[in-house]
């Protein structure tokens, strides 16, 4: 009877412990939802719209999760932006290894040389080369972001994305957010951060979206206006491969 119940209790714990993890976050990592509420959350390889028009591997929801260092930095920035009448979306926070590999294999795979809603002039095949496509990211480390500014009361409600991602007129980008210049994810000159063929509208508002990153301590990179890394990240050199589960 006493092995019996040994058995049973182990049994029972092996069950919570499958049951507990599920959801559960590495050490170090937090869902951007609870640490900075006020940051819009919009996902795009969690759907469809983006460049490979799918969901990416390893985005089984569509939440922000970054580290801890990484998470409470962005809410400072979101408190900052706040000021000015603004706020923050983000379109990616931390990306699985197998996302990454993802992206790499589509690359290679057989499809149209080009799409004008993400790579209008570079062909599919030379994204890995231009620098656009990665083996390795830094959103793997957990403490990169791609990110974009909101006005607080939108001028406008999202529309349907343009035919070339470069088309962007007014002061509002499609989807609500501020011109930039170009959509997220548009692998072309014009989204490098110095572009002078964007309008001075454009050009403004990156300046502001910069310089509020840059405050609390991310740093760009100078093909992509929306793409900063915390420059203190906790994990410089790993790059986690856990996948992106619904909130427990």
């Amino acid at each position: 009877m006493r092995g019996w119940s040994l058995l049973a209790a182990v049994a029972c714990l092996g069950a919570g412990g499958r049951s507990g993890t599920q959801g559960r976050l590495p050490d170090g990592f937090v869902d951007v939802a609870d640490v900075a509420p006020g940051v819009a959350v919009d996902m795009r390889y969690a759907g469809s719209n983006n460049f490979m028009g799918r969901p990416a591997r390893g985005y089984g929801a569509a939440r922000c999760l970054l580290t801890k260092e990484a998470a409470r930095a962005l809410a400072d920035v979101q408190r900052d932006v706040a000021l000015f009448g603004l706020r923050l979306k983000v379109y990616d926070c931390y990306r699985p290894q197998r996302a990454v590999d993802d992206f790499a294999a589509w690359s290679r795979a057989p499809g149209p040389a080009t799409n004008p809603r993400h790579h209008p002039v570079v062909s599919k095949n030379e994204l890995f080369r231009r620098g656009y496509i990665a083996a390795k990211s830094g959103h793997s480390r957990g403490s990169t972001v791609d990110v974009t500014l909101v006005a607080r009361v939108p001028l406008r409600p999202p529309l349907s994305p343009p035919l070339d991602c470069r088309s962007i007129e007014g002061p509002q980008a499609p989807d609500a957010s501020l011109n930039m210049g170009t959509t997220f994810d548009c692998f072309d000159e014009h989204s490098h951060v110095a572009d002078v063929n964007v309008s001075a509208e454009a050009r403004r508002n990156r300046l502001l979206l910069e310089l509020a990153m840059e405050k609390r301590g991310f740093f760009g990179y100078a093909q992509e206006w929306w793409h900063f890394t915390l420059g203190k990240e906790p994990f410089p050199k790993t790059a986690f491969d856990f996948e992106i589960r619904p909130a427990p």
